[in-house]
């Protein structure tokens, strides 16, 4: 029994694909950029959380979340992530409309009719910032007024009661008015504070415990200070903004980690059903039939090599973020800075052309010829040791080389021998194979130490479809 359980396990292993990692040189790369790009900018932290295939691989922050006196930011701690909010309320908006208590296309005026125009301008048109109310924070920096505490109500007071900047549906212009309009319409549905619904929903469901609305308390002193810089100037403590300016259009702080959690959700479909998901990233379509290159609260592109991107960057005063999503390719980056300047994208989007890039594997070629190499031998039962370390000589006993002849002799010359993964670990390279002889479709795993010899070789026969 127990010789038919490792049997059942061994196939289990070899059938399943290797979990998701970094390469050392990768993790060497990705430390390098950071530290290359901080130093360059003059930002004095970086925060980066890195996912593929579902699960985050890297965890890492650099340089100093505070400097005078000089503190080490660390992984728990929280960054502002500015507009990288908005797909959080997005997704809020979404779910209320998975439980039918509103639809995309009810006019404003259904919630807040008093502001311009509410009859013809729809939730859709808010989400995909099409719908013509003009932005209340486009600028770069705290202005007095901006210093001072406010509320969303009076925030709609001053921006969304003016004339529509272009009618409805006819234009894209990004505009931090809308999130606000959407956040007080969320907070009118479910009578209670925009985070309290998130928290309920999103955060606690996804196990994202380090999110927090720092745009109605004080930033707490343990976190990361933001920074700004007059043109090449050293980094200084940036003046936050007054209390609910951010609100609903840029009110978040998190970990990356917590980011990172969250866009593993979106990627597999975890807190909003397809329907969702869909109306999310599909692009928002102008009167005129012209794309808008935006979906609700993300931006959407598809690269030349055909991925796509669904991204969405961040600022706040003293902080930077950006966060994408590669869903076809089952990877995501998410990088938070606590400075003024564009360190973040430029980590972000060189990690991720390392990501997107084919892995070196100077030694694949040879491995695959010593690989077909030890099946052809022992099909005819002969065992080429030269290959081997001591440990897999000792596996392969008298026993063990007749089972493999007898067993892979009828099938043939393989019509397929192919690599399909490769990782270090244990200090050698563990290299999967997938052979395909005599209509059989078998996986070989092997681990091969540094003088290229292999510490283990065993083959197992894969199910129907895999």
């Amino acid at each position: 029994m127990k010789q038919e359980m490792r049997c059942l396990l061994l196939l289990l292993v070899l059938a399943t694909p290797a979990l998701a990692q970094l390469s050392d040189s990768q993790k060497v790369s990705i430390d390098d950029i950071t530290r290359k790009v901080l130093s360059d900018t003059g930002v004095p932290a970086a925060s980066i959380a890195i996912v593929k295939d579902g699960r985050i691989v890297m965890a890492q922050t650099y340089g100093n979340a505070k400097l005078s006196p000089k503190v080490p930011a660390t992984p728990v701690m929280r960054f502002k992530i500015g507009s990288i909010t908005k797909q959080f309320t997005a997704a809020a908006l979404l779910l209320l409309a998975e439980q039918h208590k509103l639809s995309l296309e009810d006019p404003l005026s259904r919630y807040l009719p008093w502001l311009t125009r509410a009859s013809e301008v729809t939730l859709r048109q808010l989400l995909s910032h099409t719908s013509g109310y003009q932005d209340y924070y486009p600028l770069d920096y705290v202005t007095p007024l901006m210093a001072r505490d406010t509320t969303p109500a009076q925030i709609l007071d001053g921006w969304a009661k003016k004339p529509l900047d272009f009618d409805p549906g006819t234009r894209w212009q990004y505009s931090n008015t809308n999130y606000v309009i959407i956040g007080q319409i969320i907070e009118k549905i479910t009578h209670k504070p925009l985070i309290e619904f998130l928290e309920a929903n999103i955060f606690e469901p996804l196990g994202m415990h380090s999110a927090t609305d720092n745009s109605d308390v004080e930033w707490n002193n343990a976190e990361p200070t933001g920074y700004k810089f007059f043109a090449l100037g050293p980094a200084r403590p940036a003046v936050p903004e007054g209390k609910a300016w951010l609100y609903a259009a840029g009110n978040l702080a998190m970990t990356a980690s917590d980011l990172a959690l969250w866009d593993i959700s979106v990627m597999d479909g975890t807190i909003l059903k397809p329907a969702s998901l869909k109306e999310m990233t599909t692009e928002a379509q102008l009167k005129t039939g012209t794309g808008s290159r935006y979906g609700m609260g993300l931006g959407l592109a598809t690269d030349t090599n055909g991925h796509r991107r669904w991204s969405h960057g961040g600022g706040t005063a003293g902080f930077i973020g950006a966060n994408v999503m590669l869903p076809d390719d089952h990877i995501a980056v998410a990088v938070l800075t606590n400075g003024e300047s564009p360190a973040a994208p430029l980590i972000e989007r060189q990690i991720e052309d390392l990501l997107l890039s084919p892995t070196a594997d100077p030694g694949g070629k040879v491995a695959l010829e010593r690989a077909r190499r030890l099946f052809s031998g022992l099909q005819k039962g002969e065992l080429d040791q030269s290959l081997l370390t001591a440990d897999t000589i000792f596996f392969f006993t008298q026993q063990a080389i007749a089972d493999f002849a007898s067993s892979l002799a009828p099938l043939g010359e393989p019509s397929s021998f192919t690599e399909s993964t490769h990782a270090d670990r244990g200090g050698m390279t563990a290299r999967s194979f997938i052979i395909q002889a005599g209509g059989k479709r078998m996986a070989l795993q092997t681990y091969i130490d540094r003088d290229g010899k292999f510490a283990q070789y065993m083959v197992a026969l894969l199910p129907a479809g895999r």
